[in-house]
């Protein structure tokens, strides 16, 4: 798995755009106004900042103990860092990318949600 291709799968959901709010190096995928995975490298290793649901969170972390980390930067009981090292397999992390999608998206106002699905 690599960036790339979570960005290319990200960006195939509904109302998502990439954006690179914090630093030009740094992608971010956004659903409406709300980012859903930030992209950026652990210890020099590609990795994604996706959220995850709080009462699974430590779950994933003890299945992948050395690739799904507490989120850097992040609410750490509701956002994982997965490690692009192969660890995690590639449809492992996509069913993240598309569990983060989906928690964020509840969360959008009833508008944007209305934007995005064209009604």
């Amino acid at each position: 798995m690599d960036h790339a291709r979570l960005i290319e799968y990200g960006l195939k959901k509904p109302g998502t755009s990439l954006k690179h709010p914090f630093d030009p190096d740094l992608p971010v995928l956004f659903v409406g106004d709300k980012m859903f995975a930030l992209l950026g490298n652990h210890q020099g290793v590609p990795s994604v900042n996706l959220k995850c649901d709080p009462d699974n969170v430590w779950l994933v972390r003890q299945t992948y103990p050395t690739a799904v980390l507490p989120g850097y930067h992040m609410n750490k009981r509701h956002w994982n860092t997965v490690v692009l090292n192969g660890e995690v397999p590639d449809t492992e992390v996509l069913d993240m990318l598309e569990e983060s999608y989906q928690l964020v998206y509840r969360k959008l106002t009833r508008a944007v949600k209305e934007a995005i699905n064209g009604g």
